[in-house]
């Protein structure tokens, strides 16, 4: 059984609690996935790519929503 982990920081702002991301160890991979469609599966990274990711989020090196198309 995989456990995912809701994100400390998911849900804050203006949002109302509507932007979960979970997270879990899969092997030797990280697993992150939408706790809303949690059915829809999850997005697989290696953990270097997953610590890449999590710097990148920290230091605001990724576009915003308003990017998005």
């Amino acid at each position: 059984m995989i456990n995912w982990r809701k994100s400390s920081r998911s849900g804050g702002g203006g949002s109302g609690g509507q932007e979960c991301v979970e997270v879990a160890r899969i092997s030797r991979k990280v697993g992150v996935r939408d706790s809303k469609l949690p059915t829809l599966g999850h997005l697989s990274l290696g953990v270097s790519e997953f610590a890449a990711l999590i710097s990148r989020v920290k230091q605001e090196e990724l576009p915003g929503r308003d990017h998005l198309a």
